[in-house]
C-alpha cells in the first residue's frame, strides 16, 4: 500500500468551479450571512449538497446585472477606473485565463461580470450593434461622471442635458455596454453677457504671453489699436481701456494666451485643481483679489482669481463689446477628454459638441470658449473683435505678420493670423 506520510506531501490542486455555479454559490452564502444575529439555519440545498439555511422569511428578490465582455481583465480596471466601482474578492479565472466570475459594486449594488463563453451562449456585444439592453447610473455630478467616463474612453451618444425628470447623458463603454447616467438637474443659469456680475468659470484676465514684450506692444498696437499702461515688472504690459482686462507678458519661449478663470471659493478650488491632478500654489492678496497660479493635469499653466467681496466685477457680453476686445478663446489640448473631465470638475464647465473634429464648446461661459483635442503642444489662441477684418488684415500684414484674405463663416468674417513673433490668432467681425 502507498506510504500515507507520502500521499501528504502531495501538492493540494485547487479546483475551479463552473462559473455560473460559483456565482449561485455565492448569492445563497451571501443571503445566508445577511441574515440578522440569532436567526438559527436550516437547510439550503445547493445542487446535490444539504446545507443550513435560515427559517426566517426569505428576503426580497434581487436583480444583479451580469455583464458579458470581450477582454475581462481590462474590463475590470475599466469599470473600477471610469465608473468608480469597486472590486469584491478575486475574480475567477478559468484555466485558458478568460474570467470566468468577477464581481463589483457600483453606486451600492452589485454588477457580475465574465466573459464570453460560447458553448453557454453568452456573447458580448458585437461593435457597432444596437444595444438592447441599457444600463442606468444615477449619480450626484452628471457632467462629471460622463467626463471622467469619456477620458478613459468612453464614447458619448448623447451629451449631457435637462430635462423635466432630470439630468443625463448616454455613453457607450469600450466593450460595448450602453450606460445612461442620469442625476439630478442642474439650476437654471441666465444666458451669457446678459450684464450681471461675472461668476465661476468665466474669465476674469488673460495675458498674452509672447518672446518680446516691445515688440508685441507695437505689433498690437497697430494692428488692435492698444494702448497701454505699465504691468509688474518691465516684462509686462496692461491694455487701457479693453472691457476685459488683457495683458502683454514676455519673456516666453512661445505665444499663447495665459488664462485667469473666476471662482468662488479660492480654498475649495485650490482642493479640486489638486484632486484632478494639477498644481496650485497658495493664493496670494493682491489689491484685485485672491490670485493662485495653477497647472493643469497636461501641464498648461492658467491662474484662478476671486474677487475681493462685493467687487465680483461685470461680466459683460460674450463675444466682445469694441475692437481689441477677446470676443473667443480656443484651448487647443492634446487629451480633450482628461481636459473636459479637469476643468469640468475645477471650474464646472460643461461642454457641448462643436463644428470640428474632437472639438468642444464650453457652455455659458463670458468670453465663449471652445476646446479641441489633438495636439501636440497645448496652446490657447485668441480671436479679437475688428471693426473691420479686411483692413485690419492688411494692418497685421505691414506690421511684419502673417495673414489670408478673410473668410465667411456662419458667425460672421475671420481671418486666421501670426504675428512678427510667431503667435497664432484669429480677427472676428461680426
Amino acid at each position: 500500500m502507498p506510504d500515507p506520510f507520502e500521499a501528504l506531501r502531495t501538492p493540494i490542486i485547487p479546483a475551479e468551479p463552473e462559473p455560473a455555479f460559483a456565482a449561485r454559490l455565492r448569492t445563497r452564502m451571501e443571503r445566508a450571512l445577511s441574515q440578522p444575529r440569532g436567526v438559527t439555519v436550516s437547510e439550503l440545498v445547493l445542487g446535490d449538497v444539504a446545507v443550513r439555511e435560515a427559517t426566517a422569511a426569505e428576503p426580497e428578490a434581487r436583480l444583479i446585472p451580469y455583464l458579458t465582455v470581450a477582454d475581462g481583465a481590462r474590463a475590470l480596471t475599466w469599470y473600477v477606473s471610469a465608473l468608480g466601482a469597486r472590486r469584491r474578492g478575486d475574480p475567477i479565472v478559468m484555466p485558458d485565463g478568460r474570467v470566468g466570475h468577477a464581481e463589483l459594486e457600483l453606486g451600492g449594488h452589485l454588477l457580475y461580470l465574465s466573459e464570453e463563453f460560447r458553448d453557454s451562449h453568452v456573447a458580448a456585444p458585437l461593435p457597432g450593434e444596437d444595444a438592447r439592453v441599457s444600463l442606468v447610473l444615477e449619480v450626484v455630478d452628471v457632467d462629471a461622471a460622463v467626463a471622467r467616463a469619456a477620458a478613459e474612453g468612453a464614447a458619448i451618444e448623447r451629451p449631457a442635458a435637462d430635462h423635466p425628470y432630470g439630468r443625463n447623458a448616454v455613453v457607450r463603454d469600450p466593450f460595448g455596454h450602453r450606460w445612461m447616467i442620469s442625476g439630478p438637474a442642474v439650476p437654471e443659469r441666465p444666458l451669457a453677457g446678459d450684464g450681471d456680475r461675472l461668476r465661476q468659470g468665466d474669465l476674469s484676465y488673460a495675458s498674452l504671453w509672447v518672446p518680446d514684450v516691445g515688440r508685441a506692444a507695437d505689433f498690437y498696437g497697430a494692428v488692435l489699436g492698444w494702448t497701454y499702461a505699465p504691468g509688474s515688472s518691465e516684462l509686462g504690459r496692461q491694455v487701457v481701456g479693453s472691457t476685459r482686462h488683457q495683458g502683454l507678458w514676455g519673456g516666453q519661449e512661445r505665444g499663447t494666451l495665459f488664462l485667469c478663470f473666476t471662482v468662488d471659493d479660492m480654498a475649495g478650488a485650490i482642493e479640486r485643481v489638486r484632486r484632478a491632478g494639477g498644481q496650485a500654489e497658495a493664493p496670494t492678496q493682491e489689491a484685485y483679489g485672491l490670485i493662485s497660479m495653477c497647472v493643469d493635469d497636461q501641464g498648461m499653466p492658467f491662474s484662478i482669481h476671486q474677487s475681493p467681496p462685493g467687487d465680483p466685477g461685470e461680466r459683460g457680453p460674450a463675444n466682445g463689446a469694441r475692437q481689441g476686445d477677446l470676443s473667443y478663446v480656443t484651448l487647443e489640448v492634446r487629451d480633450s477628454a482628461r481636459a473636459r473631465a479637469f476643468y469640468g470638475e475645477v471650474l464646472g464647465w460643461r461642454f457641448s459638441p462643436g463644428r470640428v473634429a474632437d472639438g468642444w464648446g464650453v457652455d455659458d461661459v463670458v468670453p465663449m470658449t471652445g476646446m479641441q483635442g489633438g495636439h501636440e503642444v497645448a496652446t490657447v489662441v485668441p480671436m479679437w473683435l475688428v471693426d473691420d477684418v479686411a483692413a485690419a488684415v492688411e494692418r497685421v500684414r505691414s506690421a511684419g505678420g502673417r495673414a489670408p484674405d478673410p473668410e465667411r463663416q456662419p458667425y460672421g468674417l475671420s481671418a486666421e493670423c501670426v504675428d512678427d513673433q510667431g503667435t497664432r490668432f484669429y480677427l472676428f467681425q461680426p
